[in-house]
């Protein structure tokens, strides 16, 4: 098996709630991360998450259901041949993506509280240019072609998943936003979307608006945060998905 280049470490699955990658899914779950930059990202993540242990009842109540949003119209035509977790590099491809590097992660939770394990989360998004992974997107021939635009992660025992990518940026008619869409045993559980806190163009966006419900649609807006001791002025957020039924084992 090839080394990673010096200076750089894996960051496997075991690192995320040990996820058991199962090839033949074709959802592989490795990134390379800076030494420096995992140490920082994970001792924040442990922090982040130390909130969120199961307890039945309890953190019941004080959870908002995530609520359901379109899909849209860019969804990947054709799924690219890269599909990991790290959007910032394409294959083997030493020249990263334009943006904000953002190391987003989360835990997906069932209705009580509890972690959903072997779910794969995906999310897809717009380059830095405001293009999608779609034909329909890109018509000015401007996708940045070193941004993956589309991820997968299957979810471990603690529910908990990672991606690195870059903060989402607006384009005409929509403010900046991820979109993600949960699975399990090939069942779609949700789509939705997660948007960042503070940007002017949420009050304007349709469909963040149309979430009616205040406290659902307080629950999908998070802050990208920078990333304590980063020097490449890199971001973290946090986006936890509850799912409003419990998946079947």
């Amino acid at each position: 098996m090839a080394q990673p280049p010096a200076g750089r470490r894996i960051l496997t699955h075991g690192v995320f709630g040990g996820v058991a990658f199962d090839p033949r899914e074709e959802i592989p779950m490795i990134v390379l991360l800076p030494a420096r930059t995992r140490r920082h990202f994970l001792s924040t993540l442990a922090v982040a998450g130390g909130g969120l242990l199961y307890t039945p009842g309890v953190l019941a109540e004080q959870l908002a259901l995530t609520p359901r949003q379109t899909e849209g119209p860019f969804y990947p035509s054709r799924l690219p041949l890269d599909t990991d977790n790290d959007l910032i590099v394409v294959n083997a491809a030493l020249s990263p993506a334009d943006g904000v590097i953002t190391h987003l992660t989360g835990r997906l939770l069932d209705a009580s509280g509890a972690p959903v394990r072997n779910a794969v989360v995906e999310i897809w998004q717009c380059d830095a240019h405001g293009v999608y992974l779609h034909p329909g997107s890109d018509r000015s021939g401007s996708r940045d072609g070193n941004f993956q635009g589309f991820g997968r992660f299957l979810t471990g025992t603690t529910g908990e998943y990672y991606f690195r990518t870059i903060k989402p940026v607006a384009y005409p008619g929509r403010t900046p936003h991820i979109h993600f869409r949960i699975a399990r045993g090939g069942k779609e559980l949700l789509t939705t979307q997660c948007y960042v806190e503070g940007d002017a163009g949420n009050a304007r966006d349709g469909v963040l608006r149309g979430i009616r419900d205040e406290r659902a649609r307080r629950s999908v807006i998070v802050p990208f945060a920078p990333l304590p001791q980063s020097t490449a002025g890199e971001l973290q957020a946090r986006f936890d998905v509850v799912l409003g039924a419990t998946p079947g084992a």
